[in-house]
């Protein structure tokens, strides 16, 4: 065995320009693989974490959730929300309302939605992560005033909006007391695109009294999936239907986030994989080149007594070395790349991300490689051991 090691490192050696190669291609493919699943592993943990330091609110929702679209069926009732409040363990209501209105800034005109709702909670739920960059935030008795998102600020008009900026919403003038800081990647779709409003004047200019979401606050997380299902039973008996109502737990909500990446995963390792197979290509290509230059060779091995498995060992195990060089190296260099996707990634979402480098990645990483190098090595490996020794030592 010792001597089959020697030999199949100075056949590498010697063909040292295509190794390179050949090991530079299984680099690739396996370095984009750790990577990608370290930042995945990583962006998943901070989003949770995130989802977890709010796991005593349930996000109540008038429709139903199929896959990852949301059905919207209508609207909750002021009865809906006397009724939740009856429930035990419920610590705090908090009723809001939202949609498209038209929307002028000197005399520019854009849609916008409009979210009201308590303030106070609004504050907990938006302010505090998110944060103000100008002003201040809105009062229960600031029927006139509006928080706007950093888009809204930004994006939509020709000019910058300013606190103390006077907009018509739905032909109603309202007073920008305060501009959102953009937001990080888990509240950029609820805060940056929206005007905040109180609730009385959001169905003021909304002209509804419907409600179109509901946050509910606990005061025991490990009831909250019991309470989630009293509130979806209340709501759905008040409008006669089975599935009117969608209360989602936190807990809920981070299985599902989980589902997600699991899928996102699968998709980047998929994607990670045409590096691989273009490898196998470069190592198979390999091979065949190297039994067609060590014809001879081959033939004088079997002259002097190798049997057609110790050929066949002999090819396999070089192929194995330069994927197992491949593999180690390519797992070195997919964390170097984790940590610097990282650091980019937390510098765009705003999330703290840690690349997270799993054991089993790495050793699945190391495993993926040599399997690559021994199925991209058989046929070559196998096409040798075949070879007549009389037609092969002719072959020099």
């Amino acid at each position: 065995m010792i001597d089959k090691f020697l030999m199949a490192y100075r056949s590498i050696r010697e063909r040292r320009a295509r190794s390179i190669l050949t090991v530079l291609g299984i680099v690739v493919g396996i370095a984009a693989i750790v990577s990608l699943m370290s930042v995945g592993y990583g962006m998943e943990e901070a989003i949770t974490g995130e989802l977890t330091a709010m796991a005593d609110l349930i996000s109540v929702m008038p429709g139903k959730i199929t896959g990852a679209t949301y059905v919207e069926l209508g609207g909750f009732t002021d009865r809906d929300v006397k009724d939740l409040q009856r429930i035990g363990g419920i610590k705090d209501i908090s009723a809001m309302t939202y949609d498209a209105v038209e929307v002028e800034y000197r005399n520019k005109r854009a849609p916008i939605f409009v979210f009201g709702g308590d303030t106070k909670e609004l504050e907990g739920f938006y302010v505090e992560p998110v944060g103000l960059k100008e002003g201040r935030w809105l009062r229960e008795n600031d029927y006139k005033g509006c928080v706007i998102g950093d888009r809204v600020a930004n994006d939509f008009f020709d000019e910058v909006i300013q606190v103390n900026d006077k907009l018509i919403i739905n032909g109603e003038k309202f007073i920008v007391v305060g501009v959102f800081e953009k937001a990080s990647t888990l509240y950029a779709a609820d805060v940056d695109p929206h005007i905040f409003l109180t609730l009385r004047a959001s169905k003021e200019v909304l002209q509804t009294d419907e409600v179109k979401y509901i946050m509910v606050r606990v005061y025991d997380i490990d009831e909250a999936e019991e309470i989630a299902e009293e509130i979806m039973e209340v709501i759905n008996d008040n409008h006669g239907l089975d599935d009117f109502a969608t209360a989602m737990t936190m807990g809920s909500m981070i299985e599902l986030m989980g589902d997600i990446f699991n899928i996102i995963r699968g998709v980047l390792v998929g994607i990670a994989a045409i590096a691989l197979i273009v490898a196998s290509i470069g190592i198979m290509n390999t091979m065949l080149m190297s039994v067609m230059e060590r014809t001879h060779e081959i033939g004088v091995m079997k002259a002097i007594g190798a049997k057609s498995r110790d050929v066949l060992s002999l090819f396999l195990l070089e192929s194995s070395m330069v994927s197992l060089v491949g593999g180690v190296l390519g797992c070195g260099l997919g964390v170097i790349v984790a940590k610097g996707l990282s650091f980019v990634a937390s510098m765009a979402s705003g999330l703290e991300i840690e690349a997270i480098v799993k054991p089993e990645v790495i050793l699945g990483g190391i495993a993926v490689a040599m399997i690559v190098g021994v199925l991209s090595g058989f046929y070559p490996a196998r096409k040798a051991s075949k070879m007549s020794p009389v037609e092969a030592v002719r072959y020099g």
